[in-house]
């Protein structure tokens, strides 16, 4: 049996240890290796894994899922478009119901802001947090520590850069404690309107490319997060490609075996070129995104599979 971590619940980055994180990378590395030889045992057979989604989501939704089947549990979902929600039910009442069919584990994304703090407290469950409003998204930073580390072999002394609407991001917002606790250095670069209210402890705030990515290790693009914002705050997509999109020359700007990622979806042609997505050499984009399963599996299997 691995190591458990200490906290019941994974909604957010704060409470996770160093030691936590990299019982959880490695974990994942673990999996990772049995999905390639087929010998994933199954920890969470008899378990059965509850999704709560009330936002759109495609590679986060099918890989917590993915990852609940490889290691054997039952998923139910709970979808809000046709629950008594429509009827008017609270939130909070619907909780204390799905609470008393007793599953093993939730799973929720919320557009609430720390909707999953409040949802552990009102289960006996552990909840993770699949993506709450704009605040946090603790398993895609894991998953990109994890790809990270794959890649540069550590996680300590990584130059970091992280380019886009920071202001709207809860991947930024679970990336950058995860990296700087991790002893990574982190560059966050924005226009002045999509950079955060507060500069967070121990990075660097850049407003251009070209001072924000020489020598950086690692470059992740992010999305615009249109749906929520102003739509004044990026009037035009081909402007804001031309001022921050990450091009094969702005990439010759960060280190000559930088590695690029973007934790999707991607807005071609705004966010990131075509011919830097899909470089061969640096772009890891669809191994980050591969990378969900094992990661994902590795916090089920750490918080539910291990009683």
């Amino acid at each position: 049996m691995t190591r458990k971590i200490s906290v019941s619940h994974l909604c957010d980055i704060a409470p996770l240890s160093t030691d936590d994180i990299t019982t959880i990378l490695d974990r994942a590395s673990f999996f990772k290796q049995a999905l390639k030889n087929q010998s994933v045992p199954r920890t969470l057979e008899h378990k059965v894994v509850l999704t709560l989604f009330t936002e759109n989501s495609t590679r986060t939704r099918n890989s917590f899922e993915m990852a609940a089947h490889r290691l054997g549990a039952n998923l139910m979902n709970w979808d809000e478009k046709i629950s008594s929600a429509q009827k008017g039910e609270t939130f909070s009442d619907t909780l204390r119901y799905l609470n008393g069919y007793h599953p093993d584990a939730i799973v929720i994304r919320h557009h609430e802001y720390n909707a999953p703090n409040y949802v552990a407290g009102l289960v006996d469950c552990p909840v993770i947090n699949a993506g709450d409003s704009y605040r946090e998204h603790p398993t895609q930073a894991l998953l990109d520590a994890f790809t990270i580390r794959e890649s540069k072999g550590r996680l300590e002394g990584v130059k970091v850069a992280i380019i886009g609407d920071l202001a709207h991001s809860r991947v930024a917002g679970s990336n950058v404690p995860l990296l700087t606790k991790m002893g990574a250095t982190v560059h966050l670069i924005a226009p002045k309107n999509l950079q955060p209210q507060k500069t967070p402890e121990g990075v660097t705030l850049f407003e251009t490319l070209e001072d924000g990515l020489p020598d950086c290790d690692v470059v992740m693009t992010l999305r615009i997060q249109k749906e929520r914002m102003d739509a004044s705050a990026v009037p035009n997509d081909t402007s804001y490609f031309h001022a921050y999109g990450l091009t094969q020359s702005r990439l010759a700007l960060a280190k000559p075996d930088a590695i690029v990622m973007h934790p999707g979806p991607m807005n071609r042609g705004v966010e990131i070129a075509d011919d830097v997505a899909d470089d061969p050499r640096q772009s890891v984009i669809f191994q980050q995104g591969a990378n969900g399963v094992p990661v994902r599996m590795a916090v089920l299997d750490l918080l539910v599979g291990q009683k």
